[in-house]
């Protein structure tokens, strides 16, 4: 769920025009950052443009320690314990560009430049959520992305932004969205309507 404040994520690794890939440790990780979360990192030295993205990709890298303890029969909690919570277990995430902020005015499409090695990535709040979601431009970028699972990472997007709606909107929020998909996928009946199963309300 989006939360009301923004959260730091982590610090930029490697960023192009089209995404950025952030690192942190596994012990800061929680369901906040998640797969279709909203995130921000400045790319400009004045913080006035934020690059907007979606996060798509969470990896946990391993290390000698934990390659020698999947191999055990049984794993003592207190040395599991430690493995996640003490040790600076390496965690990257990775998102596409989805939009950018400039002096408080969301714009769809992507960012004139990357962030530097280093930025600090932050969840975006529900306030910013809100806002940036109002339209559905940037809904190409995550359809038109590589390398990426585009179709669940659309609906991820979607569910994720719908939390920062009051209740009593997520469902006309949700509806506008699914019209603007099926413009956009009315060539491919067969992707739309996966698209469409993967946000319809359980």
């Amino acid at each position: 769920m989006v939360q009301a404040q923004t959260s730091f994520v982590g610090r930029v690794l490697r960023a192009s025009t089209t995404g950025f890939d952030c690192g942190t440790r596994s012990n800061r990780i929680d369901d906040r950052h998640s797969f279709g979360a909203f995130v921000k990192v400045p790319v400009s030295d004045d913080g006035q443009i934020q690059a907007v993205g979606v996060i798509h990709t969470i990896r946990i890298d391993d290390d000698p320690l934990a390659r020698e303890l999947v191999m055990a029969s049984s794993i003592d909690s207190m040395i599991l314990m430690d493995q996640r919570d003490n040790r600076m277990v390496p965690v990257e995430i990775c998102a596409v560009n989805v939009g950018y902020q400039y002096g408080g005015v969301f714009v769809q499409t992507l960012p004139p430049r990357p962030p530097l090695s280093l930025s600090e990535v932050s969840l975006c709040d529900a306030a910013e959520v809100y806002a940036f979601t109002q339209d559905c431009d940037y809904f190409q970028l995550i359809l038109g992305a590589s390398d990426v699972p585009r179709d669940e990472l659309m609906a991820a997007a979607l569910r994720y932004a719908s939390y920062a709606y009051p209740e009593g909107e997520r469902y006309d929020f949700m509806v506008k969205c699914g019209r603007r998909l099926a413009n956009l996928l009315a060539n491919d009946l067969k992707r739309l309507s996966h698209v469409l199963t993967l946000i319809r309300p359980q």
